[in-house]
Order: structure tokens, then sequence, then C-alpha cells
């Protein structure tokens, strides 16, 4: 959550930071700031709403800006999403202390805010605002008597207490910018006589891929030329330069009208990056090393941590591993079991899943376990992130760069991991017959395919969602049902429906309608099922007769070739054949598109729902 761009070097920094912050709308933000440092002045500007309003508040500034000889070549930028205090300007980043000579920009919470607040204040400070961050501004002004910025940086960093990144910049210190990381990621762009540091990659993609990861618990100061990381202690230590295969391409719509069609679109490509090389033998699954595979050997118990579509991702896997590997399997949500004092220890191996790497309750669900004595295995998307770093072993989904809100393409390749983790578990558990084995790696492989199929087939004005949306697009509540692995199909369809449409939703398993949820029905609630052939799909049947019954309109997606849905339900929408527990990746694509066309229908912005941000690196 939240956006931090920084910029050393020797272009004008302003368009710079606008830009990158920009590339950070999807992290989600209710308003904005910059701040820039030229010949010993620093000028800030902060709007609320749309980064419009912050540009069109910057232009309105730029006579006076004409006026100064050499224009900015220092600044740092911030978009915030609100947790302490108000959405307004005065909560806007960057904050500044009382003299105006110390700007900072953080992402994250600083838990021990109230203590260091009235500390400062009794000592002199005065607080413009109503958020924790601003007391970093103070504290590193107070501390800067003793020292320069980074000094100053280093001594209020091991008074702080949470979990945040932040970047500081002083008036009296051109050229430099110094940073600090507590849970919430940081990262140095790396170009030629100049730095950028920001909280994800795409703020300065556009200008470099080269790039110098900040760990957890790390400072970092950046000047054109130069990057030198340090321990709160101030040891020095060494980081290396990666360069990334991402180009700028990448994060731009291609053609699409939201990022999220074309991440739809995008799904048969990234699920094939992901399973491409695991697959090549055809008689089994082949990591090539990625992680030491007597994780899985040794395990005697699995443990599956995650949140939201992760978390869906993560109950699909458990029933993959269950049917195939006979392996134990518990799923948690995450932000449960970090508090649920778990029984957990050595034999258990806990797969943490996380798109970005980042994700506060994962890591420290993963952090939990791992210190009870489990093996943890980290299932995300961004190489480089603290999920890699925490954990005994990565598996990487490699669904390349998200850009909207709503999960798609990242939920997809996660689920195409927890099947290669449940085939190889198989495998070397000797729970599948050579024959099964092999039918199952062969349908994995073909899903790329038969995706491509299914998409462009659902696609477009004339796309069975599109009428779906015309028809019930004003209704004020879905239901959706599954059983067995239709359950996190469901759960995902309505969790899809309910963040970029903010229609109510719900999703149940099946058999648990008349336990409470048939209550909810009438004549005017649409009803979607996740109907895919599998054993239990004549129980799903049984559902949505009752459901019938009670006057609902029915939606059903079901399997190419089962004529028999089509006397259940109003409307069938229909998925290629393959093995039952590979539906999933095949069934939630229509899902997708039912949410697109209904969120498309009321004018909504799908890309950036409201109150909702990618990567929640906060509790």
């Amino acid at each position: 959550m939240c956006g931090i761009v920084g910029y050393v070097g020797q272009r004008p920094v302003q368009n710079l930071l606008l830009h990158g912050l920009q590339q950070l709308e999807y992290r989600g933000y209710d308003s904005a700031g910059v701040s820039v440092l030229s010949d010993g002045d620093i000028r800030s500007v902060r709007a609320v709403g749309k980064l419009q309003n912050l540009v069109d508040a910057v232009e309105e500034r730029q006579p006076a800006v004409a006026t100064i000889e050499r224009p900015a070549t220092t600044g740092i930028g911030h978009t915030r999403w609100a947790t302490h205090g108000r959405v307004n300007e005065e909560n806007a980043h960057p904050h500044f202390d009382t003299a105006d000579s110390v700007h900072v920009v953080v992402n994250g919470i600083v838990e021990n805010y109230l203590a260091l607040k009235n500390r400062l204040q009794d000592m002199g400070a005065e607080f413009t605002s109503e958020t924790d961050a601003e007391v970093i501004a103070h504290l590193i002004a107070h501390h800067l008597a003793t020292g320069d910025l980074v000094e100053a940086v280093r001594l209020a960093y091991n008074d702080l207490e949470g979990h945040f990144s932040f970047v500081a910049m002083h008036k009296d210190e051109p050229e430099l910018l110094v940073g600090a990381r507590l849970e919430c990621p940081l990262i140095v762009g790396v170009g030629d006589g100049e730095r950028f540091l920001a909280s994800a990659v795409p703020a300065f993609l556009e200008h470099t891929n080269r790039v110098q990861f900040v760990e957890n618990g790390e400072l970092v100061a950046i000047r054109p030329d130069s990057t030198t990381f340090m321990l709160p202690d101030g040891t020095p230590v060494e980081r290396e330069e990666t360069q990334l295969d991402w180009d700028q391409e990448t994060a731009q719509k291609g053609g699409f009208e939201t990022f999220m069609l074309k991440e739809i679109h995008e799904q048969p490509d990234a699920i094939a990056e992901t399973i491409a090389d695991r697959t090549v033998r055809e008689t089994g699954v082949d990591f090539g090393g990625e992680f030491d595979e007597d994780i899985l050997r040794n395990a005697k118990r699995i443990v599956i941590v995650a949140c939201g579509t992760s978390y869906h991702a993560g109950l699909i896997g458990r029933y993959a591993m269950t049917e195939w590997a006979r392996m134990p399997v518990a799923v948690d949500i995450a932000s449960e079991y970090r508090y649920s004092n778990p029984v957990v220890g050595p034999g258990d191996v806990v797969i943490g899943i996380t798109q970005s790497g980042e994700t506060a309750d994962t890591l420290a669900a993963m952090r939990l376990a791992q210190e009870q004595g489990a093996t943890v295995l980290a299932v995300t998307n961004i190489m480089g992130s603290q999920a890699t770093r925490d954990s005994d072993g990565v598996v990487y989904t490699r669904a390349g760069l998200e850009v909207g809100v709503a999960a798609t393409k990242t939920f997809i390749c996660q689920v195409a991991v927890m099947y290669l983790l449940a085939l190889r578990l198989a495998e070397l558990r000797g729970t599948l017959e050579p024959e099964r084995l092999a039918s199952l790696v062969g349908q994995l492989k073909q899903l790329p395919s038969t995706l491509s199929e299914l998409i462009e087939r659902l696609d477009g004005a004339e796309g069975q969602s599109t009428g779906i949306a015309d028809k019930h697009g004003r209704d004020n509540f879905f239901l959706f049902l599954g059983r067995h692995v239709g359950l996190p199909v469901a759960l995902e369809g309505a969790l899809k429906l309910k963040e970029i449409s903010y229609i109510p939703s719900d999703a149940y398993a099946a058999g648990e309608m008349k336990h409470g949820p048939i209550a909810l029905l009438d004549e005017k609630t649409p009803v979607i099922v996740c109907a895919t052939d599998s054993p239990v799909l004549d129980k799903v049947v049984s559902n949505m007769q009752e459901v019938r019954a009670r006057g609902a309109h029915v939606i059903a997606v079901a399997t190419e070739g089962n004529l028999d849905i089509g006397e259940h339900a109003e409307e069938v929408i229909r998925v290629p054949k393959t093995d039952w527990m590979l539906q999933p990746i095949l069934a939630i694509v229509p899902l997708q598109m039912i949410a697109y066309a209904i969120a498309r229908s009321r004018g909504l912005d799908i890309d950036q729902p409201r109150n909702l941000a990618k990567t929640v690196t906060v509790e």
C-alpha cells in the first residue's frame, strides 16, 4: 500500500516523480504529493484524490518554479492510502519537521508514534497532521543535531517500532536521499549518474531495469553515482545489482481498455511460463533445483497460509495435494493463523502464498512457523521480495507484472504452481500410478492453448459475460456456490465481483445452503454455480434444483459436453473439458469476465477499485 518514489541525479526531478507516481497508482491511494530540493530550498505540493489533482496543483505553481535558475534534481513523491488520520491535504505526504528542513515519505505504520510524538512535542516540535508518519520527520530533525542525514536516519530508525519503509531528504544535503526498511518493500533503481528509490519497480522501470534490493532491517543512502547500504548499527553491507527482464511495455495496457482486461488475456502466456520448463518430462514434474526437494520428500504435513485471492489458490492446492499425494493438508488465513497459537513444528512444511512477496500477515505467519521449527516454502511472483528471503525455499509463479488491483493472472499461476507441487509430491510419495501422473502432466501442459480459446470466446460485445451484465448488472446481491474443488472457484468469483463492481456477494459450499444461506434467495437473486464435472456434480445439481425451487436465477459454469446442466440453469457458460481437478483454472475465467462486464456496465474504475490496494504491506 502507498507508493514511494525518490530520485537523485542530473535530470529535472519534478516530472520524473509525477510519472513514477502514475506507475504506482495501481497500489491504491487517496492523496499524493511531491517535494523537490533546489538551491537549499524544498518545495512541496500535496493534493487529495486522483493523481491528476496533484499534477494540476503542481502546474499552478510553475511560474514560481520558473524563477529558479537551476531546476530541482533531487526529490521524493508519495501516494497515500490512509491508515492514521483523515483523507485531507494536511495528512498527505511528504511530511516535514517544524523548520521545514527534513521531508519524508512513508509506507506502513509506526506503532509507537504516540509516545514519540509526545516526547518530540515536549522538545518543541510542532505537528501539522494526524498521521503517525509525521513523527519520522521530526525525529530525524531531532537527531540531525548529532550528525548528518545518514546518521540522523540511522538513529531515528532505531527509535521506531512497527512495519514501514521511508525515504528522507534534507535541504542542506543536496543529491542525497536516505531510506530505511522494516518489513515494507524498498528498491533502488540504478542508472548512469542517477539513482531511484521506490516501493516498487514500475516507478522507475522506464528509466532503468537495474536494481538493488534493500533487505529487511537495512538502511540505504543514494547519491547520483553511488548506493550505500548499512545495518541499523552502522555496519556497511554490500548488495549486488540485478538486471530485471521486465520492460516498460509490460506495465502498459497494450491496447486493452484496462489493465485487468489485458491481464485476463495474458493468462494463457502466464500459465505457459509457469509450467513450461517444469513439465518437460512427460512422466512427471521437475523444479530443476529451484529449491531443495527434501522439503517435500520429508514432509509429514502441509500447512498453507495466505490472504485473499492467494488463500483461494491455497484451497485448491489442498484439494490437489490431498487427492493426488494423500498428504494431510491444512489451509489457514494468514491473518488468523499468526494469532492462533498454531500447533506447528518439525516435520511440517508451511507454504506461504503471496503474490507480492510482501504481504505482511503472510510473512508474519511464515516467520512464526519457522520459529517453531517448521520448514517454510514461499510461492510468490516477485524475485527478491521479502518472502524469498524469509523462506527455506521458493517457487516463483512467473506471472509477470500485474497492475490491476483485482488479481487475475497471478491467481491462475498460483493455482498452477499448487498443481505442480501436488504432482511432484505425489511422485515422491508414489501415490499416483505412472499413467495417471503422465496424463495429468499432459493435460496441464494443454491448459495454455485451452485458456486462450476460452478467453477469446468469452470476451467481446457478444460474449455471454456481456449478456449476463446486461441482465443482472443492477441486481443488489449475488450468491456463488460450489462444492469440493469448485468451492474456491466460487469464493474467488465472489471476491472479484465485490472488488470491482461493489455488489454485495457471498460464496458458500453448496451443501451448506440448507444451513442458512437459502434464506437469502428470492426471485430476484442471481446465483452463480461452479458446476464443472467432478465426483460431486450430482450433489451440485441437487443444490441447483433447491435454488430454482425458490425462484432464484441460476447461472452455471459447466464442462463442455455435459448437456444435462442446461435443464437446471437459466444460463450455462461452458468451459473446455479437462481433468476434473484441473477445472478451476478454466472455471474461474467466466467469473472474472462476468465481474469485469458488470463493473464496466456500471462505469466503475476497474483497475483502481475504491479502498483497495495491490499490495497489503500492513496489518
